[in-house]
């Protein structure tokens, strides 16, 4: 049986950054745990070695990784969120694109009362819903 499950972000080197800014937007959130790189260690002293936060409750663990990788995040796995409220998209919408880009626009899909799905600074993927 698994011991727990979580969402995993593997960053290069903002992944304090990201989490900080990201348990800032969401009400209900926090970050639980910050383990550093050490001189002489594989990352660079500093950095993030393994983080846990919640947003809204919702468990995740980010890293900034030392190893150089051939790929970063993709639209295809994202972060949904069932906001509260219009205000609250919205809100979340203009924050979580700016710097970003807006993937599918603020609008009535059919599928719920408003929907949004945006890409973020760091690249990760949101989708936003009311339903």
């Amino acid at each position: 049986m698994a011991r727990g499950i979580a969402t995993f972000l593997m960053f290069e080197g903002v992944a304090e950054e990201a989490m900080t800014w990201y348990v800032s937007l969401i009400e209900g959130s926090a970050i639980a745990r910050i383990d550093r790189y050490e001189a002489g260690e594989a990352g660079a002293a500093g950095s993030v070695k393994k983080a846990e936060f919640t947003l809204g409750g919702h468990r995740l663990i980010c890293i900034d990784s030392y190893v150089k990788h051939a790929f970063t995040f993709t639209p295809s796995t994202s972060i949904f969120v069932d906001c509260g409220d219009e205000s609250e998209l919205d809100r979340l919408v203009r924050e979580l694109s700016a710097g970003g880009e807006v993937l599918m626009p603020p609008d009535n899909y059919g599928f719920s009362a408003k929907f949004a799905w945006v890409k973020d600074r760091f690249g990760v993927s949101w989708q936003l819903n009311l339903a």
